[in-house]
C-alpha cells in the first residue's frame, strides 16, 4: 500500500521544464526524502503534491486516489515550512488546535487531542505557554504537532531544519526520525542537505535538473551510486578525470588527466578512449609514509594540511598533479604523528574506485 504515488509528473513554466517525467511510490508509514541542489525542482514537486501547483501532465495519488483536480484544503496532506509559521499571538495549545477549530471540532475533543499530541511529541503540559517561551527545537515539534493532530495521510516537510543552528539541527534529525516512528505517518522530506536525508530516511530520491537520478536506501545511494552526479553529491568523494585505456567489462584501467592511472569499477559499459570520472571516498583510502604498496591503485603525494574534527578528522594530501585529496585521518599509519610536507602513498581497492562516463555528474 502506497500513501503517495507520482506517475510521470511533468511541470512546465513556459519554456522551462521544472519537473520532468518524475515517478515515485512512497510506502505507508515510511520516511521518504527528496534530495537535490537548489533549483533542481524538488520544491516544485512538493507544491504539486500539496496542491499549490497543478502538473502539466502526469498523475498524483494519495491512498490510491488521484488528487490532481482536488484543491489543497481538501487533500489530506499537511505541510511544515522552514520558518514554521506558528501564530505568535496564540499560545501553544491554540496553535495546535487551530486546524481542529477550522474543522468545527468540539471543545472537549480539541482539548483531548491537543493533550494527546503534546504527550506524543514529548512536551506534556506546555499548552498554555507562549510560542516565544519555547526553544527552537520545541517550536519545531509544535509545528509538527499542529499538523499531526489533524491525522494527515502524508506530512510534507520543506527543509524544516534550515533555520536552526548546527548543533540543534543535528539533534533534530534524530528527533524527527523518532517522531515519525511515534506517529507511524508517512513523511515526505525535501532537503539539499545530504546528511539529513541519509540519517533520517528509509528511502531517498536524488533529484537533478528536474529528474530523479536514483531512488534507493541511503546505503545504496552511498555505496552503489547509479551516476556520477549521485557519487559526487551524496557523501564526500575525491574525483579525478581521465580516459579509459583498456576495459575487461567489469573493471577498466583509466589514465588520469593529471598523470598516473587507476583501475576502476564501472556499472555501465565503457570503451578505450572514453572520457570518464573516477570517484573514491575518503574512508576508502589508506595512507602510508612512502613505502612500496602492492596494489594497482596507488598515488603519491605530500601532506598539505591536517583538519581536526574529532572522529571525522581528515588529512589533506596534495597529489602529483596538484590536486587536493581528502583521506580520513584514522587510516593514517601509527608511529610518529603525520606532519605537513610529509611524503605519503595513498592506496585504495579497485572495488571502492567507482567510474562513470563523463557528463553523468552534471
Amino acid at each position: 500500500m502506497f500513501d503517495l504515488e507520482c506517475h510521470n509528473v511533468v511541470k512546465r513554466f513556459g519554456p522551462l521544464t521544472a519537473v520532468s517525467d518524475v515517478s515515485l511510490n512512497v510506502p505507508s508509514g515510511s520516511f521518504f526524502s527528496i534530495l537535490g541542489p537548489s533549483g533542481c525542482g524538488k520544491t516544485t514537486l512538493m507544491r504539486m503534491i500539496a496542491g499549490f501547483e497543478t502538473p502539466t501532465s502526469g498523475d498524483i495519488r494519495l491512498k490510491g486516489k488521484s488528487v490532481v483536480t482536488v484543491p489543497p484544503n481538501r487533500r489530506n496532506v499537511k505541510m511544515v515550512f522552514q520558518h514554521l509559521a506558528l501564530f505568535p499571538m496564540m499560545n501553544v495549545g491554540e496553535n495546535i488546535a487551530y486546524g481542529l477549530r477550522c474543522r468545527g471540532a468540539g471543545r472537549a475533543e480539541i482539548e483531548e487531542r491537543v493533550r494527546n499530541v503534546l504527550d506524543r511529541i514529548g512536551l506534556p503540559g506546555v499548552a498554555n505557554k507562549q510560542v516565544a517561551q519555547l526553544s527552537g527545537g520545541q517550536r519545531q515539534r509544535i509545528a509538527i504537532a499542529r499538523c499531526m493532530v489533524l491525522e494527515p495521510d502524508v506530512l510534507l516537510l520543506d527543509e524544516p531544519l534550515g533555520a536552526l543552528d548546527l548543533k540543534l539541527r543535528e539533534r533534530m534529525k534524530i528527533e524527527l526520525k523518532m517522531l515519525q516512528n511515534q506517529f507511524d505517518t508517512t513523511f515526505l522530506y525535501i532537503t539539499h542537505d545530504q546528511s539529513e536525508a541519509l540519517v533520517m530516511s528509509d528511502n531517498v530520491a536524488v533529484m537533478n535538473g528536474g529528474r530523479f537520478e536514483q531512488i534507493g536506501t541511503p546505503q545504496d545511494l552511498y555505496h552503489k551510486p547509479a551516476s556520477g552526479f549521485v557519487a559526487g553529491f551524496v557523501g564526500d568523494s575525491n574525483r579525478w578525470s581521465g580516459k579509459v585505456a583498456s576495459s575487461d567489462g567489469a573493471t577498466s584501467k583509466v589514465d588520469l588527466d593529471g598523470g598516473g592511472s587507476v583501475v576502476a569499477t564501472f556499472s555501465m559499459p565503457v570503451s578505450a578512449g572514453d572520457a570518464v570520472e573516477v570517484f573514491v571516498r575518503p574512508e576508502a583510502i589508506t595512507l602510508k609514509r612512502n613505502t612500496a604498496v602492492e596494489t594497482a591503485n596507488s598515488l603519491e603525494g605530500t601532506i598539505d594540511g591536517l583538519l581536526f574534527n574529532g572522529a571525522n578528522s581528515r588529512v589533506l594530501v596534495r597529489g602529483a598533479a596538484g590536486d587536493l585529496i581528502e583521506v580520513d585521518a584514522p587510516h593514517a599509519d601509527g608511529g610518529e604523528p603525520l606532519q605537513p610536507r610529509d611524503k605519503v602513498t595513498l592506496s585504495f581497492a579497485h572495488a571502492r574506485t567507482l567510474g562513470f562516463p563523463r557528463g553523468t555528474q552534471s
